[in-house]
Parts: structure tokens; sequence; C-alpha cells
């Protein structure tokens, strides 16, 4: 059986992250001191199994700035959108990652960069 697959996964490489959450747009505008971001995803969600669950800010080293967790599935609802205020950026910042997670899958490897100047 191994022999089958491993040839079919070379010659669909893209398929095993087909089911990650996608980001299909994201914004980032300034709030005081802190920020707003608002992020629309695409996911297949199927219920409470498979679902986009959240997703992050990070600085350009990967740490975590703020955190949208995604309490239900939208399976119903394609893509969507969500938002999230008052996240702090640190001084001498000039841009954000934003990634989406899915509870199957985790950390999408597909990210959004945004200017925070």
């Amino acid at each position: 059986m191994r022999q089958i697959l491993l040839p079919l996964l070379l010659l669909f490489p893209g398929s095993a992250l087909a089911d990650q959450a996608r980001i299909e747009a994201a914004t980032a505008r300034p709030s005081g001191d802190t920020w707003s971001f608002t992020v629309t995803i695409r996911h297949p969600d199927t219920g409470w199994d498979h679902y986009a669950d959240g997703w992050a800010v990070l600085a350009p080293d990967g740490t975590q700035l703020g955190y949208r967790k995604l309490l239900h599935p939208h399976e119903n609802e394609q893509p969507f959108t969500r938002a999230l205020s008052g996240v702090t950026i640190p001084d001498g910042i000039t841009s954000v990652v934003i990634r989406a997670h899915d509870s199957v899958h985790g950390w999408s490897d597909r990210t959004v960069t945004l200017s925070v100047e």
C-alpha cells in the first residue's frame, strides 16, 4: 500500500495542504496605542471534528502578538470574517504576519504579511 501512496503523493504535492485554512483578506488599522485586525478565512469546515479554529498576529520573528480563537465551525458561512482589537505592536516592528489555524492540520503554511507603519 505504501508503495502506491508515495508516488500518488509526489504527483499531487499540494493535495496534503488542500484542507488548511486559507486567509483570503486581512487588514490592519491603528486604534490609539494598539492595532485592530480584520481577517477573512476560507476553510471547508465539516463540523466540530475539522474546522478553522483560530488565527494569529505574529511579529516577523514568529512571536505571537495576538490570537483570535474561533469558537465554532462555520460550515454554512464561507468565507467568514472576524476581527481582533487591542493588539500591541512593539516599537521597531513595521510588518506582521497573519496565520490561520484549523483543528486537524494545525497552522497553515500560507500566511499574509501586513504593514503596521
